[in-house]
Protein backbone atom coordinates (compact mmCIF):
# COMPACT_ATOMS: atom_id res chain seq x y z
CA UNK A 1 0.00 0.00 0.00
CA UNK A 2 1.47 3.35 -1.07
CA UNK A 3 1.00 5.92 1.81
CA UNK A 4 1.70 9.78 1.51
CA UNK A 5 3.48 11.68 4.62
CA UNK A 6 4.29 15.72 4.67
CA UNK A 7 6.51 17.51 6.80
CA UNK A 8 7.09 21.43 6.50
CA UNK A 9 10.32 22.71 7.12
CA UNK A 10 11.51 25.84 8.42
CA UNK A 11 14.91 25.76 7.83
CA UNK A 12 16.73 28.05 5.78
CA UNK A 13 19.06 25.86 4.15
CA UNK A 14 17.83 24.00 1.54
CA UNK A 15 21.21 22.24 0.88
CA UNK A 16 20.44 20.06 3.69
CA UNK A 17 17.47 18.84 2.46
CA UNK A 18 19.48 18.13 -1.53
CA UNK A 19 22.50 16.26 0.91
CA UNK A 20 19.69 14.20 2.81
CA UNK A 21 18.74 12.72 -0.85
CA UNK A 22 21.71 12.30 -2.04
CA UNK A 23 23.87 10.92 1.20
CA UNK A 24 23.47 8.10 3.76
CA UNK A 25 22.07 9.47 7.56
CA UNK A 26 21.20 7.89 10.54
CA UNK A 27 16.97 7.76 9.95
CA UNK A 28 16.39 8.30 13.91
CA UNK A 29 19.24 10.94 14.77
CA UNK A 30 19.16 12.58 11.18
CA UNK A 31 22.49 12.77 10.80
CA UNK A 32 25.02 11.65 7.68
CA UNK A 33 27.03 8.69 8.34
CA UNK A 34 30.52 8.44 7.70
CA UNK A 35 32.92 6.10 6.37
CA UNK A 36 36.27 5.29 8.07
CA UNK A 37 37.94 8.45 6.84
CA UNK A 38 35.38 10.37 7.96
CA UNK A 39 34.05 11.79 5.03
CA UNK A 40 30.19 11.31 4.07
CA UNK A 41 28.70 8.14 2.42
CA UNK A 42 26.67 8.32 -1.08
CA UNK A 43 23.47 6.40 -1.13
CA UNK A 44 22.92 3.92 -3.78
CA UNK A 45 20.50 2.76 -6.05
CA UNK A 46 18.71 6.60 -6.16
CA UNK A 47 16.76 8.35 -9.15
CA UNK A 48 17.21 12.70 -9.04
CA UNK A 49 15.70 15.15 -10.92
CA UNK A 50 14.39 18.51 -10.77
CA UNK A 51 11.37 20.48 -11.81
CA UNK A 52 11.74 23.84 -12.30
CA UNK A 53 15.15 24.06 -11.45
CA UNK A 54 18.42 21.92 -11.60
CA UNK A 55 18.91 19.11 -8.83
CA UNK A 56 22.52 20.09 -8.28
CA UNK A 57 21.97 23.87 -7.70
CA UNK A 58 18.59 23.57 -6.22
CA UNK A 59 19.27 25.36 -2.90
CA UNK A 60 20.97 28.28 -4.70
CA UNK A 61 17.88 28.53 -7.35
CA UNK A 62 15.67 28.38 -4.22
CA UNK A 63 17.75 31.18 -2.52
CA UNK A 64 17.48 33.12 -5.68
CA UNK A 65 13.89 32.97 -5.80
CA UNK A 66 13.29 33.91 -2.25
CA UNK A 67 14.92 37.35 -2.87
CA UNK A 68 13.20 38.04 -5.64
CA UNK A 69 9.92 38.18 -3.88
CA UNK A 70 11.31 39.62 -1.08
CA UNK A 71 9.69 36.07 0.77
CA UNK A 72 10.91 32.82 3.34
CA UNK A 73 13.44 35.55 4.60
CA UNK A 74 11.61 35.00 8.34
CA UNK A 75 12.79 32.37 10.92
CA UNK A 76 9.35 31.07 11.39
CA UNK A 77 8.11 30.97 7.48
CA UNK A 78 7.94 27.40 6.09
CA UNK A 79 10.11 27.42 3.19
CA UNK A 80 10.19 23.93 2.02
CA UNK A 81 7.22 21.11 1.93
CA UNK A 82 8.59 17.55 2.08
CA UNK A 83 6.15 14.92 1.19
CA UNK A 84 6.89 11.24 0.96
CA UNK A 85 5.48 8.71 -1.60
CA UNK A 86 6.13 5.45 0.41
CA UNK A 87 5.59 2.45 -1.73
CA UNK A 88 4.21 -1.11 -0.52
CA UNK A 89 7.31 -3.68 -0.13
CA UNK A 90 5.45 -6.21 -1.56
CA UNK A 91 4.71 -4.40 -4.60
CA UNK A 92 8.56 -4.97 -6.09
CA UNK A 93 7.91 -8.31 -5.97
CA UNK A 94 4.28 -8.86 -6.47
CA UNK A 95 3.35 -5.61 -9.13
CA UNK A 96 6.94 -5.56 -11.02
CA UNK A 97 7.69 -1.65 -9.48
CA UNK A 98 10.80 -0.54 -10.48
CA UNK A 99 12.64 1.94 -9.41
CA UNK A 100 12.46 3.73 -12.79
CA UNK A 101 8.34 3.48 -12.23
CA UNK A 102 8.17 4.90 -9.22
CA UNK A 103 10.83 8.13 -10.78
CA UNK A 104 8.53 8.57 -13.30
CA UNK A 105 5.02 8.60 -10.71
CA UNK A 106 6.81 11.22 -8.72
CA UNK A 107 7.59 13.16 -11.93
CA UNK A 108 3.80 13.08 -12.66
CA UNK A 109 2.66 13.48 -9.14
CA UNK A 110 4.39 16.96 -8.91
CA UNK A 111 3.65 18.43 -12.04
CA UNK A 112 -0.06 17.54 -11.63
CA UNK A 113 -0.20 18.66 -7.71
CA UNK A 114 2.70 21.57 -7.40
CA UNK A 115 2.71 22.96 -10.87
CA UNK A 116 5.12 25.67 -11.08
CA UNK A 117 7.30 25.28 -8.08
CA UNK A 118 11.15 24.34 -7.95
CA UNK A 119 10.82 20.48 -6.93
CA UNK A 120 13.27 17.51 -6.20
CA UNK A 121 11.95 14.28 -6.75
CA UNK A 122 14.30 11.52 -5.61
CA UNK A 123 13.48 7.84 -5.80
CA UNK A 124 15.21 5.55 -2.82
CA UNK A 125 15.03 1.79 -3.46
CA UNK A 126 17.39 0.49 -1.06
CA UNK A 127 13.97 1.30 1.92
CA UNK A 128 13.46 2.46 5.28
CA UNK A 129 15.20 0.92 8.18
CA UNK A 130 15.46 -2.17 6.00
CA UNK A 131 11.95 -2.82 5.19
CA UNK A 132 12.93 -2.89 1.15
CA UNK A 133 10.28 -1.06 0.26
CA UNK A 134 10.59 1.62 -2.58
CA UNK A 135 9.88 5.35 -1.96
CA UNK A 136 9.89 8.82 -3.56
CA UNK A 137 11.00 12.05 -2.00
CA UNK A 138 9.53 15.42 -3.14
CA UNK A 139 10.90 18.90 -1.61
CA UNK A 140 9.16 21.94 -3.18
CA UNK A 141 10.15 25.37 -2.19
CA UNK A 142 7.24 27.06 -0.63
CA UNK A 143 7.24 29.56 -2.61
CA UNK A 144 5.91 29.15 -6.50
CA UNK A 145 8.29 29.99 -9.36
CA UNK A 146 5.78 30.53 -12.56
CA UNK A 147 2.18 31.38 -13.18
CA UNK A 148 0.54 28.14 -14.05
CA UNK A 149 -3.72 27.65 -15.11
CA UNK A 150 -6.05 27.95 -12.38
CA UNK A 151 -6.81 24.18 -11.65
CA UNK A 152 -9.57 22.69 -9.53
CA UNK A 153 -8.02 22.01 -6.64
CA UNK A 154 -6.69 25.67 -5.94
CA UNK A 155 -8.80 27.28 -3.12
CA UNK A 156 -7.69 30.69 -4.14
CA UNK A 157 -6.95 32.57 -6.83
CA UNK A 158 -3.44 33.71 -5.71
CA UNK A 159 -2.34 29.62 -5.90
CA UNK A 160 -1.79 29.75 -9.27
CA UNK A 161 0.43 33.41 -9.48
CA UNK A 162 4.00 33.33 -9.01
CA UNK A 163 5.67 34.39 -5.87
CA UNK A 164 2.96 33.26 -3.75
CA UNK A 165 3.36 30.23 -1.09
CA UNK A 166 2.12 26.75 -1.40
CA UNK A 167 -1.21 26.76 1.14
CA UNK A 168 -2.29 22.84 1.80
CA UNK A 169 -5.38 22.85 3.64
CA UNK A 170 -7.49 19.64 4.76
CA UNK A 171 -9.01 19.78 1.11
CA UNK A 172 -5.76 19.67 -0.47
CA UNK A 173 -4.34 17.83 1.54
CA UNK A 174 -7.47 14.96 0.47
CA UNK A 175 -6.76 15.68 -2.61
CA UNK A 176 -3.37 14.59 -2.79
CA UNK A 177 -4.00 11.49 -0.61
CA UNK A 178 -6.80 10.55 -3.83
CA UNK A 179 -4.47 11.83 -6.68
CA UNK A 180 -1.57 9.04 -5.07
CA UNK A 181 -4.78 6.48 -5.03
CA UNK A 182 -6.01 6.92 -8.14
CA UNK A 183 -1.97 6.41 -9.82
CA UNK A 184 -1.63 3.53 -7.75
CA UNK A 185 -4.93 2.00 -8.70
CA UNK A 186 -4.09 2.48 -12.22
CA UNK A 187 -0.57 0.85 -11.60
CA UNK A 188 -1.92 -1.77 -10.45
CA UNK A 189 -0.42 -1.12 -7.03
CA UNK A 190 -1.60 -2.49 -3.86
CA UNK A 191 -3.35 0.21 -2.11
CA UNK A 192 -5.83 1.26 1.11
CA UNK A 193 -8.15 4.05 1.65
CA UNK A 194 -5.69 7.12 2.60
CA UNK A 195 -8.86 9.15 2.85
CA UNK A 196 -10.05 6.91 5.65
CA UNK A 197 -9.33 7.78 9.45
CA UNK A 198 -6.23 5.40 10.86
CA UNK A 199 -7.18 2.62 13.28
CA UNK A 200 -3.55 3.43 15.07
CA UNK A 201 -2.33 6.68 14.62
CA UNK A 202 1.06 7.05 15.01
CA UNK A 203 2.59 10.67 14.27
CA UNK A 204 5.91 11.01 13.08
CA UNK A 205 7.10 12.73 16.15
CA UNK A 206 5.83 9.93 18.11
CA UNK A 207 7.62 7.20 15.25
CA UNK A 208 11.20 8.68 15.70
CA UNK A 209 10.78 8.96 19.69
CA UNK A 210 9.86 4.82 19.39
CA UNK A 211 12.86 4.34 17.39
CA UNK A 212 14.89 6.24 19.72
CA UNK A 213 13.42 4.74 22.88
CA UNK A 214 14.32 1.22 20.88
CA UNK A 215 18.16 2.30 20.70
CA UNK A 216 18.72 3.26 24.26
CA UNK A 217 16.87 0.44 25.61
CA UNK A 218 18.75 -1.63 23.37
CA UNK A 219 22.11 -0.24 24.42
CA UNK A 220 21.00 -0.66 28.15
CA UNK A 221 20.07 -4.61 27.89
CA UNK A 222 23.68 -5.37 26.25
CA UNK A 223 25.55 -3.42 29.12
CA UNK A 224 23.39 -5.98 31.32
CA UNK A 225 24.03 -8.90 28.99
CA UNK A 226 27.59 -8.34 29.60
CA UNK A 227 27.32 -7.97 32.92
CA UNK A 228 25.89 -11.57 33.34
CA UNK A 229 21.84 -10.35 33.86
CA UNK A 230 18.91 -11.07 32.03
CA UNK A 231 16.74 -7.89 30.00
CA UNK A 232 13.41 -8.05 31.95
CA UNK A 233 12.04 -5.71 29.01
CA UNK A 234 13.15 -6.03 25.43
CA UNK A 235 10.57 -3.73 23.22
CA UNK A 236 10.31 -0.21 24.18
CA UNK A 237 6.56 1.29 24.27
CA UNK A 238 6.00 4.59 23.90
CA UNK A 239 3.28 6.70 26.86
CA UNK A 240 0.34 6.35 24.02
CA UNK A 241 1.44 2.60 23.27
CA UNK A 242 1.07 1.70 26.58
CA UNK A 243 -2.30 3.38 26.84
CA UNK A 244 -3.28 1.54 23.49
CA UNK A 245 -2.49 -1.37 25.20
CA UNK A 246 -4.74 -0.27 28.38
CA UNK A 247 -7.53 0.75 26.72
CA UNK A 248 -7.98 -2.21 24.37
CA UNK A 249 -7.75 -4.72 27.22
CA UNK A 250 -10.91 -2.69 28.77
CA UNK A 251 -12.51 -2.51 26.15
CA UNK A 252 -12.97 -6.13 25.47
CA UNK A 253 -14.38 -6.25 28.80
CA UNK A 254 -16.66 -3.70 29.02
CA UNK A 255 -20.63 -3.05 28.17
CA UNK A 256 -20.69 0.46 29.01
CA UNK A 257 -18.69 3.15 29.22
CA UNK A 258 -19.11 3.39 33.19
CA UNK A 259 -17.51 -0.27 33.17
CA UNK A 260 -15.00 0.87 30.85
CA UNK A 261 -14.16 3.87 32.95
CA UNK A 262 -13.81 1.55 36.22
CA UNK A 263 -11.41 -1.01 34.68
CA UNK A 264 -9.63 1.50 33.04
CA UNK A 265 -8.83 2.96 36.78
CA UNK A 266 -8.42 0.01 38.68
CA UNK A 267 -5.89 -2.22 36.17
CA UNK A 268 -4.51 0.44 34.50
CA UNK A 269 -4.71 3.71 36.82
CA UNK A 270 -5.69 5.59 33.57
CA UNK A 271 -8.74 8.15 34.24
CA UNK A 272 -11.36 8.78 31.03
CA UNK A 273 -13.60 11.36 29.98
CA UNK A 274 -16.66 12.06 28.07
CA UNK A 275 -16.74 16.07 26.76
CA UNK A 276 -18.22 17.48 24.17
CA UNK A 277 -18.08 13.79 21.91
CA UNK A 278 -14.95 13.17 22.93
CA UNK A 279 -12.76 10.63 25.01
CA UNK A 280 -10.04 12.07 26.73
CA UNK A 281 -7.55 9.51 28.54
CA UNK A 282 -5.27 11.26 31.91
CA UNK A 283 -2.11 8.91 32.61
CA UNK A 284 -0.89 9.15 36.22
CA UNK A 285 1.87 10.28 35.65
CA UNK A 286 0.59 13.29 33.37
CA UNK A 287 -1.16 16.53 34.10
CA UNK A 288 -2.61 17.07 30.72
CA UNK A 289 -5.39 14.44 28.80
CA UNK A 290 -3.93 12.85 25.56
CA UNK A 291 -7.32 12.49 23.25
CA UNK A 292 -8.74 10.02 21.31
CA UNK A 293 -8.20 11.72 18.23
CA UNK A 294 -4.22 11.36 18.53
CA UNK A 295 -4.57 7.73 19.33
CA UNK A 296 -6.33 6.65 16.27
CA UNK A 297 -10.19 5.34 15.03
CA UNK A 298 -9.81 2.85 17.58
CA UNK A 299 -9.97 4.29 20.61
CA UNK A 300 -12.71 7.04 19.47
CA UNK A 301 -15.80 7.44 21.21
CA UNK A 302 -17.81 6.29 18.46
CA UNK A 303 -16.06 3.20 17.93
CA UNK A 304 -15.61 2.59 21.62
CA UNK A 305 -19.40 2.74 22.06
CA UNK A 306 -20.51 0.22 19.78
CA UNK A 307 -18.24 -2.11 20.84
CA UNK A 308 -19.39 -1.84 24.51
CA UNK A 309 -23.02 -1.97 23.01
CA UNK A 310 -21.73 -5.29 21.24
CA UNK A 311 -20.16 -6.73 23.99
CA UNK A 312 -23.36 -6.39 25.78
CA UNK A 313 -25.71 -7.61 22.94
CA UNK A 314 -22.92 -10.85 23.29
CA UNK A 315 -23.23 -11.39 26.71
CA UNK A 316 -27.10 -11.35 26.78
CA UNK A 317 -27.60 -13.66 23.96
CA UNK A 318 -24.88 -16.38 25.60
CA UNK A 319 -26.79 -16.04 29.10
CA UNK A 320 -30.31 -16.70 26.97
CA UNK A 321 -28.14 -19.39 25.61
CA UNK A 322 -26.82 -21.01 28.91
CA UNK A 323 -30.36 -20.40 30.49
CA UNK A 324 -32.26 -22.16 27.48
CA UNK A 325 -30.18 -24.78 25.88
CA UNK A 326 -27.76 -25.57 28.92
CA UNK A 327 -29.98 -25.25 32.31
CA UNK A 328 -27.06 -27.05 34.33
CA UNK A 329 -23.90 -24.58 33.11
CA UNK A 330 -25.88 -21.60 34.17
CA UNK A 331 -26.13 -22.61 37.83
CA UNK A 332 -22.58 -23.99 38.44
CA UNK A 333 -20.57 -21.59 41.13
CA UNK A 334 -17.64 -23.59 42.22
CA UNK A 335 -17.83 -24.87 45.70
CA UNK A 336 -15.77 -25.79 48.01
CA UNK A 337 -17.30 -29.12 48.18
CA UNK A 338 -15.07 -31.95 49.00
CA UNK A 339 -14.85 -35.87 49.12
CA UNK A 340 -15.96 -37.61 51.70
CA UNK A 341 -13.07 -39.95 53.31
CA UNK A 342 -14.00 -43.85 53.63
CA UNK A 343 -12.56 -45.12 56.76
CA UNK A 344 -11.64 -48.01 55.51
CA UNK A 345 -9.61 -47.60 52.93
CA UNK A 346 -7.59 -44.91 55.16
CA UNK A 347 -4.44 -46.53 56.57
CA UNK A 348 -3.51 -43.55 58.68
CA UNK A 349 -7.11 -43.47 59.90
CA UNK A 350 -6.91 -47.19 61.34
CA UNK A 351 -3.31 -46.57 62.91
CA UNK A 352 -4.62 -43.62 64.64
CA UNK A 353 -7.62 -43.53 66.68
CA UNK A 354 -7.73 -39.27 66.94
CA UNK A 355 -7.08 -39.22 63.65
CA UNK A 356 -10.06 -41.23 62.64
CA UNK A 357 -12.16 -39.41 64.99
CA UNK A 358 -11.50 -35.92 62.77
CA UNK A 359 -11.86 -37.67 59.84
CA UNK A 360 -15.95 -38.92 61.35
CA UNK A 361 -16.07 -35.15 62.01
CA UNK A 362 -14.95 -34.08 58.39
CA UNK A 363 -16.68 -36.50 57.16
CA UNK A 364 -20.15 -35.08 58.62
CA UNK A 365 -19.62 -31.88 57.58
CA UNK A 366 -18.54 -32.95 53.75
CA UNK A 367 -22.14 -34.88 53.83
CA UNK A 368 -24.01 -32.21 55.43
CA UNK A 369 -22.02 -29.71 53.00
CA UNK A 370 -23.29 -32.37 49.87
CA UNK A 371 -26.98 -32.53 51.10
CA UNK A 372 -27.05 -28.50 51.08
CA UNK A 373 -25.75 -28.71 47.73
CA UNK A 374 -28.12 -31.22 45.97
CA UNK A 375 -30.87 -29.00 47.69
CA UNK A 376 -29.48 -25.49 46.36
CA UNK A 377 -28.78 -26.83 42.82
CA UNK A 378 -32.46 -28.55 42.58
CA UNK A 379 -31.46 -32.19 42.47
CA UNK A 380 -35.06 -34.11 43.38
CA UNK A 381 -33.31 -38.02 42.89
CA UNK A 382 -30.26 -39.21 42.92
CA UNK A 383 -30.89 -40.16 39.10
CA UNK A 384 -31.00 -36.54 38.19
CA UNK A 385 -27.47 -35.68 39.90
CA UNK A 386 -26.16 -38.52 38.23
CA UNK A 387 -27.86 -37.53 34.56
CA UNK A 388 -26.28 -34.13 35.31
CA UNK A 389 -22.84 -35.27 35.97
CA UNK A 390 -23.25 -37.48 32.96
CA UNK A 391 -24.32 -34.43 30.50
CA UNK A 392 -21.05 -32.57 31.76
CA UNK A 393 -19.02 -35.59 30.80
CA UNK A 394 -20.07 -35.41 27.42
CA UNK A 395 -19.79 -31.61 26.79
CA UNK A 396 -16.56 -31.70 28.13
CA UNK A 397 -15.62 -34.32 25.86
CA UNK A 398 -16.82 -32.36 23.21
CA UNK A 399 -15.03 -29.16 24.32
CA UNK A 400 -12.15 -30.84 24.65
CA UNK A 401 -12.53 -32.50 20.80
CA UNK A 402 -13.13 -28.92 19.54
CA UNK A 403 -10.11 -27.35 20.63
CA UNK A 404 -8.22 -29.94 19.61
CA UNK A 405 -9.58 -29.86 16.60
CA UNK A 406 -8.36 -26.26 16.48
CA UNK A 407 -5.16 -27.32 17.37
CA UNK A 408 -4.72 -29.02 14.02
CA UNK A 409 -6.19 -26.53 12.15
CA UNK A 410 -3.48 -23.92 13.81
CA UNK A 411 -0.53 -26.21 12.99
CA UNK A 412 -1.78 -26.51 9.47
CA UNK A 413 -1.81 -22.99 9.08
CA UNK A 414 1.46 -22.51 10.84
CA UNK A 415 2.85 -24.34 8.05
CA UNK A 416 1.31 -22.61 5.46
CA UNK A 417 2.72 -19.79 6.61
CA UNK A 418 6.47 -21.16 7.09
CA UNK A 419 5.64 -22.17 3.46
CA UNK A 420 4.17 -18.99 2.03
CA UNK A 421 8.28 -17.46 4.08
CA UNK A 422 9.55 -19.87 1.82
CA UNK A 423 7.89 -19.45 -1.52
CA UNK A 424 7.96 -15.52 -1.43
CA UNK A 425 12.07 -15.98 -0.47
CA UNK A 426 12.74 -17.87 -3.48
CA UNK A 427 9.71 -16.10 -5.72
CA UNK A 428 12.66 -14.18 -7.47
CA UNK A 429 14.79 -17.26 -8.05
CA UNK A 430 12.63 -18.70 -9.60
CA UNK A 431 11.66 -16.37 -11.87
CA UNK A 432 15.13 -15.52 -13.15
CA UNK A 433 15.20 -19.38 -13.75
CA UNK A 434 12.19 -19.34 -16.20
CA UNK A 435 13.41 -16.54 -17.97
CA UNK A 436 17.41 -17.87 -18.12
CA UNK A 437 18.41 -18.74 -21.64
CA UNK A 438 20.21 -21.76 -20.01
CA UNK A 439 17.96 -23.46 -17.91
CA UNK A 440 19.98 -26.36 -17.27
CA UNK A 441 22.75 -24.28 -16.15
CA UNK A 442 20.50 -22.32 -14.04
CA UNK A 443 19.02 -24.78 -11.91
CA UNK A 444 22.37 -26.61 -11.48
CA UNK A 445 22.95 -23.85 -9.93
CA UNK A 446 20.46 -22.46 -7.75
CA UNK A 447 19.40 -26.26 -6.89
CA UNK A 448 18.07 -25.75 -3.50
CA UNK A 449 16.82 -22.66 -4.22
CA UNK A 450 14.52 -24.04 -7.13
CA UNK A 451 13.67 -27.05 -4.93
CA UNK A 452 12.73 -25.05 -2.03
CA UNK A 453 10.18 -22.94 -4.72
CA UNK A 454 8.71 -26.16 -6.02
CA UNK A 455 8.29 -27.75 -2.54
CA UNK A 456 6.14 -24.62 -1.26
CA UNK A 457 4.15 -23.94 -4.39
CA UNK A 458 2.89 -27.73 -4.03
CA UNK A 459 2.56 -27.73 -0.28
CA UNK A 460 0.07 -24.26 -0.67
CA UNK A 461 -2.04 -25.02 -3.73
CA UNK A 462 -2.48 -28.85 -2.24
CA UNK A 463 -3.76 -27.04 1.17
CA UNK A 464 -5.72 -24.45 -0.24
CA UNK A 465 -9.49 -24.85 -1.07
CA UNK A 466 -8.87 -23.18 -4.98
CA UNK A 467 -5.66 -24.17 -5.46
CA UNK A 468 -4.47 -20.95 -5.55
CA UNK A 469 -1.34 -19.17 -3.33
CA UNK A 470 -3.44 -17.43 -0.30
CA UNK A 471 -1.30 -14.12 0.89
CA UNK A 472 0.25 -13.35 4.15
CA UNK A 473 -2.62 -10.76 4.96
CA UNK A 474 -4.95 -13.73 4.62
CA UNK A 475 -3.18 -16.68 6.81
CA UNK A 476 -2.22 -13.69 9.64
CA UNK A 477 -6.08 -13.18 10.09
CA UNK A 478 -7.21 -16.27 10.17
CA UNK A 479 -4.77 -17.05 12.54
CA UNK A 480 -6.10 -14.71 14.43
CA UNK A 481 -9.24 -15.66 14.77
CA UNK A 482 -8.33 -19.16 14.95
CA UNK A 483 -6.42 -18.20 18.09
CA UNK A 484 -9.12 -16.44 19.47
CA UNK A 485 -11.40 -19.41 19.05
CA UNK A 486 -8.81 -21.37 20.76
CA UNK A 487 -8.74 -19.38 23.87
CA UNK A 488 -12.36 -19.73 24.16
CA UNK A 489 -12.89 -23.20 23.72
CA UNK A 490 -10.10 -24.13 25.99
CA UNK A 491 -11.57 -22.02 28.09
CA UNK A 492 -15.15 -23.77 28.09
CA UNK A 493 -13.15 -26.72 28.12
CA UNK A 494 -11.73 -26.13 31.72
CA UNK A 495 -15.30 -24.91 32.71
CA UNK A 496 -16.79 -28.18 31.84
CA UNK A 497 -13.91 -30.28 33.84
CA UNK A 498 -14.35 -28.30 37.07
CA UNK A 499 -18.11 -28.12 36.60
CA UNK A 500 -18.07 -31.70 36.15
CA UNK A 501 -15.51 -32.56 38.93
CA UNK A 502 -18.14 -31.33 41.12
CA UNK A 503 -20.81 -33.09 40.46
CA UNK A 504 -18.21 -36.33 40.10
CA UNK A 505 -17.72 -35.47 43.93
CA UNK A 506 -21.26 -34.25 44.81
CA UNK A 507 -22.55 -38.30 43.26
CA UNK A 508 -19.29 -40.11 45.10
CA UNK A 509 -20.64 -38.26 49.04
CA UNK A 510 -24.09 -39.10 48.21
CA UNK A 511 -22.77 -42.84 47.60
CA UNK A 512 -20.90 -42.65 50.58
CA UNK A 513 -24.20 -40.90 52.43
CA UNK A 514 -26.23 -44.14 50.88
CA UNK A 515 -23.81 -46.78 51.79
CA UNK A 516 -23.25 -45.66 55.25
CA UNK A 517 -27.07 -45.18 55.87
CA UNK A 518 -27.33 -48.54 54.83
CA UNK A 519 -24.93 -50.08 56.98
CA UNK A 520 -26.08 -48.40 59.93
CA UNK A 521 -29.84 -49.96 59.19
CA UNK A 522 -28.11 -53.46 58.79
CA UNK A 523 -26.43 -53.02 61.94
CA UNK A 524 -29.62 -51.92 63.62
CA UNK A 525 -31.55 -55.35 62.00
CA UNK A 526 -28.51 -57.25 63.08
CA UNK A 527 -29.25 -56.22 66.58
CA UNK A 528 -32.50 -56.24 66.95
CA UNK A 529 -32.67 -60.20 66.04
CA UNK A 530 -29.79 -60.51 68.16
CA UNK A 531 -32.28 -59.01 71.46
CA UNK A 532 -35.44 -61.49 69.78
CA UNK A 533 -36.15 -64.31 72.14
CA UNK A 534 -34.90 -67.94 70.54
CA UNK A 535 -38.35 -70.21 69.95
Amino acid sequence: MAILKHVAGKSADYGAALDYLKYEHDEVLKRPLLDANGNWVLRRDILLEGINCEPELFDVECEMLNAQYHKNQNYDEIKTHHYLISFDPADKDECGLTGEQAQAIGMEYVKANFPGHQALVCTHMDGHNGSGNIHVHIVINSLRKLDVPQQPFMERPIDCKAGYKHHLTKDYLKHLQQSLMNICLRENLNQVDLLSPSVNKITQQEYYAKQRGQINLDKLNAELIAEGFTPMKTKFQTEKDKLRDSITAAAKKAKSFEEFSRLLQTESNILVKDHRGRFSYLLPDREKYISARTLGTSFDREHLLTLFESNAITAAKEKKQWSVADPIAVLYIKSNLRLVVNLQDCVKAQQSRAYAQKVKISNLQQMANTIVYVQQHGYDSYDDLKKARDELSAKMSDARNTAKSTDADLKLLNEKIHYLGQYLSTKATYKEFLQAGNKKMYRSAHQDEIARYEEAVQFLKRNSTNGTIPTMKNLRAEKEKLLSARTAQYESYIYFKDYYHELQTACRNVDMILETEHTQQHNRTQLKRSHEPSL
